[in-house]
């Protein structure tokens, strides 16, 4: 097992055979992704649009000279209208080499989940495309929807690897 390299455990949980993924919310749901992928979490700010970029890539912001840019998570599950508020953050992500922002509505802590705990992701034919789900992660009475995130960056339909990236 890996460990964390990134000092982002923000519950002090403890390291062993599990993976550890951060979770966040978009709307009622709570999602999680592999905590590696995480650089850095920021307050949302407001990011310059680029014309002609589909609706749920909100633009680009400069972080520390580096231009990335910004998808909002909640447009891009067609999960209603977002809302930018005190809460909003975004999540910066390192896939593959390539510095992008991920917004979404809360972060709330690091999760350990052990395998026996993820249980594979049923088929539903809902706006989120279950091939970029890892499965379902399960902890007493709560229930994170894992995300391949970098599956989910690099696909084609997202487009960032290739165009937007500068």
């Amino acid at each position: 097992m890996s460990t964390v390299q990134n000092n982002k455990s923000l519950d002090g949980a403890a390291e062993g055979a599990g993976s550890e993924f951060l979770a966040f919310t978009l709307g009622s749901e709570e999602y999680g992704i592999d905590i590696l992928k995480v650089q850095e979490i920021r307050g949302y700010e407001a990011v310059t649009r680029i014309a002609n970029a589909p609706e749920f890539i909100k633009g680009v912001i400069n972080l520390r000279g580096i231009i990335i840019p910004v998808v909002d998570m909640r447009i891009k599950f067609k999960l209603g209208t977002p809302v930018y508020d005190q809460f909003t953050v975004v999540i910066i992500l390192n896939i593959g080499g390539r510095i992008m922002g991920m917004v979404v509505d809360s972060v709330s802590d690091v999760t350990t989940l052990t395998p026996d705990q993820i249980k594979p992701a049923p088929e539903m034919g809902t706006a989120f495309n279950s091939d970029y789900m890892i499965g379902l992660g399960t902890v007493d009475e709560r229930m994170l929807i894992l995300v391949d995130i970098d599956k989910l960056m690099s696909s084609s339909e997202m487009g960032l690897m290739d165009k937007l990236a500068a």
